[in-house]
């Protein structure tokens, strides 16, 4: 069961796209997000090693912290009407019957929030990263490998989200231990789901097999259906072809089995979909 999201916000624009997803996510579970805002330490700005006359250093410590609050009372005002559009409630703890949310703020290095805050909640919300402005590429980074936990990334929508996300999923599965611990740790979605269907590639050997993972699903109460899929050359843009072509609202997949590094120079399945995909996918390392 799920009942903690976390939302990391950093004022670049696209936290309302998150909180929307994160929100159409929560009401299957009437789930709590902590909404939380990751704040630069004032002396993190001056420049290392160059002497500062004290009066200018206090000077500069002063107006980092008067911006630094700005941005936080802007970002508290638009989570609070982030909450009212979506009718949900603002509430420091969880109320466990409907969706309800808070608002922190955090000093220091967003990996250190993140991995603060995501280490006890169920899941990771984060936007998908911008690659033309640079953005958002160390969010997910922090929140897939420093948090143990699942990582749901958002896109921009191409239309309305669904009332309620994840009704119909799909889990692209490679037998890799990615892939599993993605299942496992995914299996209050998986049982909630209405509709579950396990992509495989036609072409790729694997340890464990789809008609495996059925029955494991199986055992835990879920139907799910194999559909194979003809990969050809991209594995990955099928993947997203197919989930599509299938009606699903998301994808759950493990994430990064070759070296990550590796597949953000030279590419790789996982990279493929960060950078491509048009849907609300749960990665999971």
């Amino acid at each position: 069961m799920m009942r903690k999201i976390l939302v990391p916000v950093r004022g670049d624009g696209k936290g309302d796209n998150v909180f929307a997803h994160a929100v159409a996510l929560a009401r299957g579970f009437d789930a709590h997000l902590d909404v939380t805002h990751c704040r630069a330490r004032p002396e993190n700005l001056l420049p290392f090693g160059v002497p500062i006359p004290a009066a200018l250093r206090e000077q500069l410590l002063s107006n980092a912290v008067r911006v630094f609050d700005e941005e936080e009372a802007g970002l508290r005002q638009e989570v609070l009407d982030l909450a009212k559009h979506h009718n949900v409630k603002m509430s420091d703890t969880p109320t466990g019957n409907e969706v309800s949310a808070s608002f922190s703020e955090e000093a220091g290095r967003q990996i250190d929030v993140i991995k603060h805050h995501g280490r006890l909640a169920d899941l990771v919300a984060v936007a998908k990263p911008d690659i033309d402005r640079n953005l958002g590429a160390n969010t997910l980074k922090s929140a897939l490998f420093h948090t143990g936990r699942p990582v749901m990334m958002c896109p921009e929508p191409s239309g309305a989200l669904p009332e309620i996300l994840g009704k119909n999923i799909t889990i692209a599965w490679d037998g890799s231990l990615e892939a599993s611990r993605a299942v496992a740790m995914c299996l209050w979605l998986v049982r909630a789901a209405e509709t579950v269907t396990i992509l495989t590639a036609s072409s790729k050997p694997m340890t464990v097999s789809p008609a495996e993972v059925q029955n494991y699903l199986e055992a835990h109460e879920v139907r799910a259906v194999v559909k194979v899929i003809d990969t050809k050359s991209n594995a990955a843009k099928a993947l997203l072809a197919e989930s599509k072509a299938l009606g699903a609202e998301l994808m759950i997949m493990g994430a990064y089995g070759d070296n990550q590094n590796y597949e953000r120079v030279f590419g790789g399945v996982t990279q493929y979909v960060v950078d491509h995909a048009d849907m609300p996918v749960i990665l999971v390392n």
